[in-house]
């Protein structure tokens, strides 16, 4: 446990700061999974638009160093190729 004023402050810190991106995570995943569902019931137009408003968020989490820019980039990458298989 910490013992100094500094260390219980940064103890708060880091608990507050793990929750913060806890939350920002799950909302990634789900930003990624609506476009995975739509993906899957195949309606190309709902796979599109929703993957309009997933890849911002992508890029933020990414900007922010949520989760690594290869990994946002391979996201983006693996849902625009099925999307484009998708029939039109």
């Amino acid at each position: 446990m910490a013992n100094t004023a500094q260390a219980k402050k940064r103890a708060r810190q880091a608990e507050k700061h793990r929750e913060h991106n806890a939350s920002m995570r799950s909302m990634l995943r789900t930003y990624i999974k609506r476009v995975i569902k739509a993906i899957q019931t195949g309606d190309k137009g709902k796979a599109e638009s929703e993957y309009q408003t997933a890849v911002p968020v992508i890029d933020r989490m990414a900007r922010k160093g949520l989760i690594h820019v290869n990994k946002a980039a391979r996201h983006k990458s693996r849902l625009t190729h099925h999307i484009r298989d998708m029939a039109a």
